[in-house]
């Protein structure tokens, strides 16, 4: 009768665990090659971050083509 108990304890131990593993670490899915970490991501807002320019360094030609546009009116060249 003994070896039932500790048995049925051991078993019930190690029930909680592994339901308490579940409970605490959350559960991830892999749907579409995506890994999902709870049921819960279609709730979770959706970040979109639009493509910008293909050249990175846009405002800094700009800014130098100003700035050489100024010094050629400054020195009377641009009239």
């Amino acid at each position: 009768m003994k070896a039932n108990k500790g048995r049925t304890g051991i078993l019930l131990s190690m029930l909680a665990a592994a339901a308490s593993s579940v409970l605490f670490t959350g559960c991830q899915t892999s749907i579409g090659g995506q890994t999902l970490p709870s049921a819960t991501y279609l709730d979770d807002d959706v970040q979109y971050f639009p493509a910008g320019p293909e050249f990175k360094l846009t405002n800094q030609v700009e800014a130098g083509r100003k700035y050489q546009l100024e010094q050629e009116q400054l020195r009377g060249g641009g009239m």
